[in-house]
């Protein structure tokens, strides 16, 4: 994981707006969609101050006791509007509405506390073709002075219309589908969850106010609707950061997270959390409040 050195670099002056960014992407621009390039180049915000009171709100809203050490999920919000950014540039090839977020990647190289100030970027990478349509990589990368100490990456799947040309890979099947084939985590997880959650139907608009993330169909019945959702569905994002609050006392200091966003959380509903170590390694998944069915699925290393 981590940013590329041979692109060339965008620098603002602070964070963008996603509202403003997924608005700009909404006006109807000609891209030139899976046959096309990404953009060849890192959008940077240097010296960020993080804004402790917000920190707060969001820690509360995912369930993290308040320290002074961040999350790697906190990292991912701050490091979330560039990649809106990129994604809504009229030279990004495929359009933001229609891409959906399949699988996140984190890596804590070690604690971040609320008072540093950080260096933040953010590029895409690896077009490609999937069994469904076209897959790339948001890459993300927060320093503090030089010193890499997070990084990741956010895997966006666009339905439909792979790159001419290109070829499936045979690996295409993800880790967890390998894994639960191979009778490893995370099927060695109970079916039973052991502990439930219950979302409420705001959660989607409590979410955005403290991570900034305005995708309407997290926000009402009827913009989800607009979208092709039964009702309001929580952010993926915040999935995965209780999921780690859950697992907060067990985390070192310093680990890679990955996740598999497999099936929309409705709200409101109430969902199932399970864990289990695995050696030096936790396994994870939130599930239906019955264990049926898996919304998210996860490893700590």
């Amino acid at each position: 994981m981590g940013s590329e050195d041979d692109v060339d670099v965008e620098l603002l002056g602070s964070l963008p707006g996603v509202g403003g960014e997924i608005a700009r992407a909404l006006v109807p621009t000609r891209r030139s969609g899976p046959d096309g390039t990404l953009p060849q180049r890192r959008v940077i915000v240097t010296d960020l101050e993080q804004d402790a009171e917000r920190f707060a709100a969001y820690s509360r809203v995912c369930g993290f006791t308040l320290r002074d050490e961040v999350p790697p999920t906190w990292l991912h919000v701050l490091t979330f509007p560039l990649q809106v950014h990129l994604m809504a540039s009229p030279d990004f090839p495929l359009g933001l509405a229609g891409l959906v977020h399949v699988s996140n990647e984190m890596r804590l190289h070690r604690p971040v506390a609320i008072g540093e100030r950080l260096t933040l970027s953010s590029s895409a990478a690896d077009l490609r073709a999937h069994r469904s349509g076209t897959q790339l990589d948001l890459l993300g990368e927060a320093r503090v002075g030089d010193e890499i100490v997070w990084t990741g990456r956010s895997a966006y799947l666009a339905r439909g219309r792979k790159p001419t040309g290109a070829e499936v890979p045979d690996d295409v099947q993800n880790p967890y589908e390998k894994a639960e084939e191979s009778g490893k985590t995370p099927t060695k997880i109970g079916e039973v969850p052991s502990a439930l959650w219950r979302l409420s139907g705001g959660l989607g608009r409590e979410y955005a106010g403290v991570s900034g993330d305005v995708n309407p169909i997290h926000l009402s019945p009827l913009t989800a609707k607009a979208f092709g959702f039964p009702r309001t569905i929580a952010h993926g994002m915040w999935v995965h950061a209780r999921a780690l609050a859950a697992l907060e006392g067990r985390l070192p200091s310093a680990y890679e997270v990955s996740v598999e966003f497999r099936k929309p959380v409705l709200l409101p509903s109430t969902v199932g959390f399970s864990s289990v170590r695995d050696g030096d390694d936790l396994a994870f998944r939130v599930t239906t409040k019955d264990g049926g069915k898996v919304h998210l699925a996860g490893t700590v290393a």
